[in-house]
């Protein structure tokens, strides 16, 4: 055994037994510091780089942060207890429990928003102690069960979906459907918070990045980096939505079939990157750029053509036209971290 770059390396012979069994020590210090002994289990990984990783069979277990306690102040807003709530859930605390702090109790608004929010946006969290003294979160949902790549592929489904929903809103001024997208936001909102959870324990324990079905870190930083532009992109379409509650009198055909124009477009694009970071097909990114300039020039048209709708209207129209633009920029914004992702394919060498 010899000390290697530092005191936390070293290099150890292999070692042959019974004529076919190769064999390699563990240094002692290890060992007991993990609290092994004989016939403890241990996981042995085979990582990308061709390297092999020990490490005990409970390590991501004994790894998991498991139990949060937050202290809740009488003059906390409720929102602020949920930013409390949303950083620990992040972070991967399985158990969330809020207690009052120098009160007897909990303020009714207190706990009735982090009930309602838990229920809303927390993906896997259910409410297992709810008393006028303490409310606790528990998380159910293990890696397995919804991966990061399943998560992120529902919310790129209902994210086109509510843009192809507030564009007929806006068509027959359906202000019911409008309605339903701006409350359909919270779907997006809840996967992203569930994404997010997962890459930041992935990023603290390598070994799950598999478990929660990626590849390897780098893949960590692109799908959170997709999964900002997929939520941008939702909160595009209730944009739209918000804006059609808005507007008192139908658009012209016209000038609708050219804002439609311009949307079928733009979510082409953003059903086209997320289809190549699913496929991994760099080819298929790179096309999302070809079609950012026609939206470009379709938007000049249709803002050309729409100075004469009546002033009350252009505004709204115009915040329309601009979150149908901010739209396809975010399809570019994923397509250029699909090629960031994939472009060993297209690189040869000599």
């Amino acid at each position: 055994m010899s000390k290697s770059r530092g005191s936390n390396e070293e290099v150890r012979k292999l070692q042959i037994t019974g004529g076919s069994t190769y064999i390699i020590s563990l240094p002692k210090k290890w060992v007991v510091q993990n609290h092994l002994g004989k016939n403890s289990s241990l996981r042995i990984s085979v990582e990308d780089n061709g390297t092999l990783s020990v490490s005990p069979s409970e390590f991501i277990q004994k790894g998991t942060p498991q139990e949060a306690y937050l202290l809740a102040c009488p003059e906390d807003t409720p929102d602020a207890l949920i930013r409390k709530t949303v950083s620990s859930y992040l972070v991967g605390y399985n158990l969330i429990h809020i207690i009052p702090k120098n009160q007897s109790q909990l303020a009714s608004n207190q706990r009735n928003s982090l009930k309602t929010f838990a229920r809303t946006l927390l993906v896997g969290t259910e409410i297992v102690t709810d008393t006028p003294t303490e409310l606790t979160l528990q998380v159910l949902l293990s890696y397995p069960e919804l991966s990061v790549q399943n998560a992120l592929r529902r919310m790129c489904i209902i994210t086109a979906s509510m843009h192809k929903d507030a564009l007929a809103c806006l068509e027959k001024l359906d202000y019911e459907l409008a309605q339903d997208i701006i409350n359909t936001d919270n779907e997006v909102d809840r996967f992203t918070l569930y994404i997010v959870r997962q890459l930041k324990m992935a990023i603290q324990n390598p070994r799950i990045i598999k478990e929660i079905g990626l590849a390897n870190a780098r893949d960590c930083l692109g799908y959170r980096l997709v999964a900002k532009s997929v939520e941008r992109t939702a909160d595009h379409a209730v944009n739209i939505a918000e804006n059609v509650l808005a507007i008192k009198k139908p658009l012209s055909a016209g000038n609708f079939d050219k804002i439609k124009r311009m949307s079928d477009l733009a979510v082409s694009m953003f059903e086209t990157a997320v289809d190549a970071l699913f496929r991994n097909d760099f080819d298929l990114a790179e096309s999302v750029f070809k079609k950012a300039k026609k939206v470009v020039d379709i938007e000049k048209e249709v803002l050309s053509s729409i100075h004469k709708t009546e002033i009350q209207e252009i505004a709204n129209l115009r915040l329309i036209i601009e979150s149908i633009r901010r739209t396809a920029e975010y399809s570019t914004d994923i397509a250029e971290i699909v090629l960031n992702l994939t472009v060993e394919s297209a690189i040869t060498t000599q």
